[in-house]
């Protein structure tokens, strides 16, 4: 029999690709979304990859009262939870918009799965609740120093998860703290849908080269880095979407009272201009930049030691670079 999993923010970027691998996995997605980071017509789309009809329930996830609806009506098995807010320039412009729906949300929806014995809960962290790391190869063991109230918001959640899962004795929770996220669906039908000026590279690149927002800047090129810009990790939007799948199956034959902590991504790192060089070579097309100042706090590079997931959750990246560059263009193009 299917396992029913609810799915907060199933329908935003990384939500709408792990539905997707959920279904191709064997499980029943179960869909809640107030589709304030996506649009309606992606439903459609998703259905179609899934090769089945969604269950949805559009609404907000600290709706009490829907939540009631949908357990009433659904024998939930898991849960992976994505809604959140999650622009790091506006959480600082605005942190207790990003406290009350990152934090307080949360703990009202662990308190309300922890009363319906829900044992099973993978959740969406980020690599920002590193901050700025003290060295270049990140583990799941560097100390966490947010920068960013979005930072320290993912990061008190997964406290307050690490802290349910000791006291309740039943619920078993993954956090997943992963990278820089890229790409798009390979078919081109879902991806990245950025509103409002996009915050990371790659989408600033496809917006840029699309003509949708100005040349872009990349801020430095004086580092101690090959080519003097700075180093990320780039993770494909599918390989961290299959990542969620193999902690939701780790999870469920795991002992319950288990919390555990992943970072997603590749190992390696990719500067600024070969992202871009890739970009243009996957693409045939021309990025349009410039060179500007530093920007105050970018560290020169840091990337994912991701060990720990390929032994305990037997995940590793496999998608590429390249992959996520020819993958966000032709998403691009059914844009236009």
């Amino acid at each position: 029999m299917q396992k029913s999993i609810l799915v907060t923010g199933g329908y935003g970027f990384i939500g709408s690709h792990t539905v997707v691998e959920l279904a191709k996995a064997g499980y029943r997605p179960v869909i809640v979304d107030n589709f304030s980071n996506s649009e309606l017509w992606i439903v459609d789309r998703i259905n179609k990859l899934a090769g089945k009809q969604i269950t949805l329930y559009e609404g907000d996830y600290q709706d009490k009262s829907l939540l009631e609806k949908i357990f009433k009506a659904q024998k939930i098995a898991g849960v992976i939870h994505f809604a959140a807010y999650k622009a790091v320039g506006e959480s600082v412009e605005q942190p207790l918009k990003y406290y009350d729906n990152n934090v307080s949300g949360f703990v009202d929806l662990l308190d309300f799965l922890t009363k319906k014995a829900v044992n099973n809960f993978v959740f969406s962290s980020s690599a920002a609740v590193y901050g700025e790391p003290p060295a270049t190869l990140v583990t799941e063991e560097t100390a966490c120093r947010p920068t960013s109230p979005y930072g320290w918001s993912k990061y008190m959640d997964e406290i307050i998860l690490k802290n349910t899962c000791t006291a309740t004795k039943h619920l078993k929770g993954v956090a997943l703290r992963y990278f820089n996220v890229v790409g798009a669906h390979p078919e081109a039908k879902i991806g990245e849908l950025p509103k409002g000026k996009p915050q990371n590279l790659l989408p600033i690149v496809v917006q840029a080269c699309a003509k949708k927002i100005p040349p872009l800047t990349i801020f430095g090129d004086d580092y101690q880095t090959p080519d003097g810009t700075c180093q990320r990790d780039y993770v494909h939007v599918v390989d961290l979407a299959r990542a969620h799948v193999s902690a939701l199956d780790y999870a469920l034959h795991q002992r319950k009272g288990l919390f555990e902590i992943y970072n997603i991504g590749t190992g390696k790192p990719t500067s600024v201009l070969e992202l871009i060089k890739t970009f243009e070579k996957i693409n045939n097309i021309k990025v349009p930049y410039k060179i500007g100042a530093r920007r105050p706090g970018d560290p020169a590079a840091y990337y994912a030691e991701a060990k720990k997931a390929k032994k305990h959750l037997n995940w590793q990246s496999e998608l590429t670079i390249e992959n996520a560059c020819a993958d966000a263009w032709r998403w691009q193009k059914t844009l236009n």
